[in-house]
């Protein structure tokens, strides 16, 4: 499995721990591939000022089976980027399970990737902050907007905000590569009880794969 992560101008330094958690997993799993990719490639300033060095440019990014596009402030921005905008859908054009973390979610919608579909984002917030959930309502036509830990539709899986990204990690891992490696995965990582703790608390949709 190959899985692409990209990144952006202000995107929230939390959403790396998808990094951190696929690091994690490849020690158990080898065979686990993964990269980070940004419109030019090179390095982005995260939210909080640090920076991040990408391993390639969209034009450059090698094939992958799953693409995930992160969250952050500099989604306003990068709404109104054409060339993500593309990028996201030629990326689903082709065949690769389309994934959201947070305001990602806001994302795919620009994209007109969740118009129809049943879809997540971040619930809560602070003023000045307006409602991501709400947010995705008005920007997607027939999308029912749920609160929920994650959505799988298949081949587009978005997922709740912040910290969430580290339980969406540990999703794909058990739906691609098997329970047990998500289950070993938050083991050594000391998340077992916050993964019990949010799937208790937030439902899990998930759209059978044949339905």
């Amino acid at each position: 499995m190959h899985i692409g992560i990209i990144l952006y101008e202000d995107v929230e330094p939390i959403e790396v721990g998808i990094l951190g958690t696929l690091s994690m997993a490849k020690r158990l799993a080898p065979e686990l591939q993964y990269h980070t990719l940004s419109e030019t490639g090179g390095t982005i300033r995260l939210r909080n000022g640090l920076h991040l060095e990408t391993e390639y440019s969209f034009a450059q990014a090698p094939a992958a089976d799953i693409t995930i596009i992160t969250g952050g402030p500099g989604w306003r921005t990068q709404a109104n980027n054409p060339v993500l905008l593309n990028f996201l859908r030629q990326r689903h054009a082709r065949g690769d399970v389309m994934v959201s973390v947070c305001t990602g979610a806001l994302l795919l919608a620009s994209a007109r990737l969740l118009d129809g579909r049943t879809a997540t984002s971040k619930a809560a917030y602070a003023a000045p902050e307006t409602s991501p959930l709400s947010t995705l309502s008005e920007m997607t036509v027939d999308c029912s907007v749920r609160e929920a830990l994650l959505v799988d539709e298949g081949d587009i899986i978005t997922g709740g905000g912040v910290s969430l990204c580290v339980d969406l990690t540990l999703y794909l891992l058990e739906r691609f590569l098997g329970p047990e490696l998500a289950e070993r995965t938050a083991y050594i990582m000391e998340y077992s009880a916050a993964r019990a703790a949010n799937q208790a608390r937030l439902p899990s949709l998930i759209k059978p794969l044949h339905a």
